[in-house]
């Protein structure tokens, strides 16, 4: 999940309010977000540059906030003040509007239809009379670099634009040219570079080489021009220098073009909403018209709130606690969701009004979810679990923890995500391109497929750990993922146990003698091979992660359940691990019947 980074003292000026850190700790827990970190601005550069020096007591505190992803409103101090204002029940949520202004003196930009090559779509707005300190001007600024980094997929969804509007000249036009025949001064330069020239220059940057391949192999790319023929941007690649805002800055044109159009929408709405706090005119925004070649146009932003009528019942039986109506609707009104009761007669539903900085409530449930966190997790009284299987496979699970820990084993949760090359080759496997789910558009080449197998979690902590005392021994109970076509989803959770050993040797009797204290406990006797009243192991050399002859299949009432056996040196030199390793791994479920 994301992290947000503010500085403690603004953090606590923008509430009304000082806490100590475990009090705020507390109202984060209550609020359903997390201090992750407690640090300082001079402390994160001495990490960065490898120093120790001293800390001074002038530095300034920075906690670092964790989010869920999908609250787009709480990635700057600002959303994130606002929002526990409303929840302490200090102010109400704020009532966002546009401006009252005539269609034919609103600005206008004009899309040209070449740029449905590139980036078809483009949403505007203006903040008017804007006032910057240079806190809120440095919070503006990374508002939109966490934008870029989550919502808009590091400008490959959306890229945000932000412009003196004073410099320019509407009405505006969105263009598609080919790239030497854009001239422009781009950000933070002095000369004119052509579109392609900077393709060029950028490569070596750092921070926006990672951004050219979105554009750099199209033969048009997208422009923005003022009435003038001034550039405001090259997106998503860079802004020009000519309309970069500044702590001066009063009017601030902001536009955002994108492949989506609905993401682009999200993220203007969230950039204003945040901002137009430092508005003359507190939380209204000046709006734009996008005048489409074909003559069809929308005026942006959209800042109006949507009703969705939810039913008492279903967040009661859902929370598992009666509530009233009138609760819930104060509930909800903390979490910057304006409810109210609905209209009496047939079944009591709660009228919710979702404000345009809530783009993550989409359905009844999100709905349910908010009254739970304002009601508090810790209040909803617990109860056991209506579904007797569910039931019995977490009862499974807590025994078979606490049987393998006794046996001296020390449990880890790894990813369910990992690399295609991790999955497969590093564990001496072939893939098929009929077992693993692959990710599309994953961030990085380490989450590129779903986990077959718990062993390669193991594997990884112990070549991490390998300098640790022997033995290492660590287990795991946890899901993989397999491609099922008999599912609807296309895929099925399995859920496994794996037990890894590594010491000076092998430790290969240690897991076998694991799985029979598991069988044990399962009640399930050793039976001769083929008898299927319980279970037997049968030497097995298909499994290319372990050595051959050194491993077995175990057979449970006739089905083939997991296996064991000394791993494969080349896969213990795959993970970085110099001493001998056996690993148990086994489907659990089945036991399920039993």
């Amino acid at each position: 999940m994301p992290t947000v980074s503010v500085g403690r003292d603004c953090l606590f000026a923008a509430l009304g309010q000082t806490y100590t850190q475990e009090k705020f700790e507390e109202l984060c827990f209550n609020f359903g977000i997390e201090l992750d970190d407690v640090t300082t601005e001079k402390a994160i550069m001495r990490k960065e540059c490898h120093l120790e020096e001293e800390a001074d007591d002038d530095e300034e505190v920075i906690y670092k906030i964790e989010v869920p992803a999908n609250r787009y409103d709480l990635l700057c101090l600002e959303g994130l003040a606002q929002a526990l204002r409303v929840f302490n029940g200090k102010e109400g949520t704020p009532a966002y509007t546009l401006a009252s202004i005539s269609k034919e003196s609103m600005l206008k930009i004009h899309v040209h239809k070449e740029t449905s090559k590139i980036r078809p779509y483009v949403v505007c707005a203006v903040l008017r009379d804007i006032n910057f300190d240079e806190a809120s001007y440095n919070s503006f600024i990374e508002l939109q670099d966490k934008l870029h980094e989550n919502i808009c997929r590091r400008r490959t969804l959306v890229a945000i634009g932000t412009h003196d509007l004073d410099t320019l000249q509407g009405p505006f036009t969105y263009e598609a040219l080919p790239p030497e025949k854009i001239n422009f001064v781009p950000l933070k330069q002095e000369k004119n570079f052509r579109a392609d020239e900077l393709m060029e220059v950028y490569k070596s940057d750092l921070k926006l080489k990672k951004f050219l391949h979105i554009i750099e192999n199209s033969p048009v790319y997208p422009v923005i021009y003022d009435c003038r023929r001034t550039v405001l941007s090259l997106p998503p690649i860079i802004n020009g220098a000519h309309s970069s805002i500044t702590l001066k800055t009063k009017n601030v044109f902001i536009e955002c073009t994108a492949t989506d159009l609905t993401k682009a929408k999200i993220v203007l709405n969230t950039m204003v909403t945040a901002f137009s706090l430092y508005c003359r005119n507190k939380y209204e925004v000046e709006p734009v018209e996008v005048v489409y070649d074909g003559g069809k146009s929308l005026i942006s932003p959209e800042l109006s709130e949507y009703s969705m009528e939810v039913p008492l019942s279903y967040i009661s039986r859902s929370i598992g606690v009666s509530l009233k109506a009138d609760e819930v609707a104060s509930l909800l009104n903390r979490m910057q969701l304006r409810a109210e009761k609905g209209a009496p007669g047939g079944e009591q539903n709660i009228k919710v009004s979702v404000p345009p900085t809530r783009s993550d409530v989409l359905h009844p449930c999100d709905v349910m979810e908010d009254v739970a966190i304002a009601y508090g997790y810790n209040n909803i009284p617990k109860t056991k679990f209506p579904s007797s299987e569910v039931v019995s496979l977490i009862e499974l699970e807590d025994l078979l923890r606490l049987e393998v820990a006794m046996n001296g084993f020390t449990e880890i949760k790894s990813w369910i995500l990992c690399s295609s090359q991790e999955n497969f080759a590093m564990l001496n496997r072939t893939d098929d391109e009929s077992t693993a789910v692959i990710i599309a558009n994953p961030r990085s080449a380490d989450f590129e497929v779903v986990r077959t197998t718990l062993m390669l979690g193991g594997l990884k902590t112990i070549g991490k750990n390998k300098n640790k005392s022997k033995p290492i021994k660590l287990f795991e109970v946890s899901d993989t993922v397999r491609l099922d076509g008999t599912k609807d989803v296309g895929a099925t959770n399995v859920r496994r146990l794996t037990a890894l050993y590594c010491g000076t040797n092998s430790g290969f009797e240690r897991i076998h003698s694991l799985l029979d204290r598991v069988m044990e406990v399962m009640a399930t006797p050793f039976v001769p091979i083929g008898d299927s009243s319980g279970y037997y192991i049968q030497r097995s050399d298909h499994a290319h992660e372990f050595l051959p002859a050194r491993q077995a299949s175990i057979i449970y009432k006739g089905k083939h359940i997991g296996m064991f056996g000394i791993v494969h040196p080349q896969v213990l030199k795959n993970f970085d691990i110099p001493d001998p390793c056996s690993v148990l791994e086994l489907d659990i479920e089945p036991f399920l019947q039993a």
